[in-house]
């Protein structure tokens, strides 16, 4: 058996089974060697595709004829076990980076993303938690938002893996074409539903965008059972794995079922904090293509799991409605605790989401740069209302178990918010002006600290009421570690005073409008090596949200 494939392009292996099994799913493993040119041995786990037939995928930035042989639970089936044959790679060459590149991995500064070939890695996540479902159709509406989101900018899409969020097991909502994502009885998974979903994120990496695939919202667990849903990892690795992928273990992993009564939830949080933990350490031995694990948080990744060493990078949640102080001081949470890893907002404020007061673009976009800047610039993903629970004008998602509706605005229009323009613009700048995948927080100093109640019902119900809080100027700076660029974030159109010694020779400085990121000439005013500036009133949108950009004479310009 003779195959072919180009650099980091999955090539699908099926085998046809001798025999029959009462559950195939849970009865049979099979598993496949593949030996490298170089010799590189990885052992990749197959999947299960319905009927008698078994697959496995696989993939290789190695050029040059790889082999395969087959190792099967049942020896004696001769049509699964002892199977060999090659693979020959071939050298890539098409512009699509994923391809080019290669997956995503952790930077050797622990701090940052790259390719798997060393390339930088700015993350620029959309949120699509129940974009495999029916409602968001194939190929129409799933190919217009994809097309939408990377000419936006957008680099990563994140999904969930049919176990969705804000429902029950099987309901209608969540249906696809083929059914659910498990049969009813729960003793094994559907394949149709995933042959449906292959369509989808294969449809993804060949624009270009990631798949950061979220297993299943973390309340399932307990309805499913931990070996079900180990067995549902397996499956999602075997056959996603291959492809330049992020695994992200479960959705507010440590959030029990919504209507669950307050007495019982202390003991099934820490019930999902361990059981969730064995299964991301199950995720890691099966991974044969070292891609990138963590998890979707009610707070921080770290703090869901009882050994955070199993994550790669921390994913927080950081609040639709908090003040956007809240959200630097949460980035610089992230940046301060170890082990030491990327630190990226997974879930900030999703714009028009329909809370009290309704998120604005503003809201998302100060999110963005209180976050991003004060965690080093990894990046983020952005989120909007109507697209999260794939709203339609004729099916709006409605409700969640607990009551609350989000609102019903249709994807199609939602897609079309200001926000995701501006923040795709945000990615576009920092790639082409700064050496950003350099970046490291500043502290803040005393001078920018600001009251801001503990208490986030207290918090809620002062927004509620249009409080927002004094927040410091700027609220949040960072700087290149070769200290030849300072970013500073402003939301207040108050001046401030911005330490600059670090910086190293004459200075240059303007202020970018981070809506439009059209930029403005700024005089320098040095006084001790302090530089002292007031922000133009108002930008292009008309509020009072501005970057400063200073680098030395010389240094690449805005």
């Amino acid at each position: 058996m003779t195959l072919s494939t180009h650099q980091n392009k999955a090539v699908e292996i099926c085998f046809q089974s001798n025999a029959a099994y009462p559950e195939p799913f849970k009865d049979v493993l099979l598993d496949v060697v593949f030996v490298s040119p170089g010799q590189r041995v990885i052992e990749v786990p197959a999947f299960w595709g319905g009927g008698d037939t078994w697959c496995v995928r696989y993939a290789s930035a190695e050029t040059g004829i790889h082999t395969f042989t087959t190792r099967c639970s049942d020896a004696g089936n001769a049509g699964l076990h002892g199977q060999a044959g090659t693979v020959e790679v071939t050298a890539y060459q098409g512009d699509n980076p994923l391809y080019r590149h290669g997956g995503i991995r952790v930077a050797e500064d622990r701090r940052h993303f790259c390719h798997a070939d060393g390339t930088p890695f700015f993350w620029l996540g959309d949120t699509w938690w129940m974009g495999l479902c029916g409602r968001l159709s194939w190929p129409d509406d799933f190919q217009a938002l994809a097309s939408n989101r990377k000419e936006r900018g957008f680099n990563l899409i994140q999904l969930v893996a049919g176990l969705y969020p804000d429902m029950p097991l099987f309901d209608e909502r969540g249906r696809s074409a083929s059914g659910f994502a498990w049969e009813t009885d729960l003793g094994r998974i559907n394949p149709a539903l995933f042959d449906e979903a292959d369509q989808r994120v294969f449809h993804l990496v060949e624009q270009g965008l990631v798949p950061c695939i979220l297993g299943a919202w973390g309340y399932y667990l307990p309805m499913i059972g931990l070996e079900n849903m180990q067995r549902h990892w397996r499956h999602l690795i075997a056959r996603w794995g291959a492809l330049p992928v992020v695994w992200v273990a479960a959705g507010e992993q440590t959030m029990p079922w919504y209507l669950e009564g307050h007495l019982q939830k202390d003991a099934s949080r820490a019930r999902l904090r361990t059981e969730w933990t064995e299964v991301i350490r199950e995720m890691r031995r099966l991974d044969a293509f070292g891609r990138m694990i963590s998890t979707h948080p009610v707070t921080s990744a770290r703090e869901s799991v009882t050994d955070a060493g199993l994550l790669d990078f921390e994913m927080q949640q950081t609040g639709h409605g908090q003040p956007t102080l809240h959200h630097a001081r949460r980035a610089q949470e992230g940046w301060s605790a170890g082990p030491v890893m990327p630190v990226i907002s997974g879930e900030s404020r999703y714009e028009a989401l329909d809370i009290n007061p309704t998120v604005t673009a503003r809201d998302a976009r100060e999110a963005f740069w209180a976050h991003a800047l004060n965690s080093g610039l990894a990046g983020h993903t952005y989120g909007a209302n109507g697209i999260w629970q794939v709203n339609t004008e004729q099916r709006p998602f409605g409700p969640s178990p607990s009551g609350s509706c989000w609102g019903n605005l249709p994807w199609a229009q939602a897609m079309q918010l200001p926000g995701a323009r501006q923040i795709g613009l945000a990615r576009s700048f920092l790639l082409a002006t700064l050496p950003w995948h350099e970046f490291v927080p500043l502290p803040p100093a005393e001078g920018r600290r600001s009251f801001l109640p503990r208490s986030r019902r207290l918090q809620r119900l002062l927004l509620k009421l249009g409080w927002r809080p004094t927040s410091p100027a700027p609220i949040a700076v960072g700087m290149a570690e070769a200290r030849s660029t300072v970013l500073a974030y402003t939301i207040e159109s108050r001046g401030f005073s911005l330490d600059v010694r670090r910086l190293k020779g004459p200075l240059k400085g303007c202020w970018v409008d981070p809506t439009s990121f059209e930029t403005h000439p700024l005089h320098l005013e040095l006084r001790g090596g302090q530089l002292h500036v007031t922000p133009p009133a108002r930008n292009a949108a008309g509020d009072s949200d501005w970057l400063l950009l200073v680098q030395p004479v010389g240094g690449a310009s805005a």
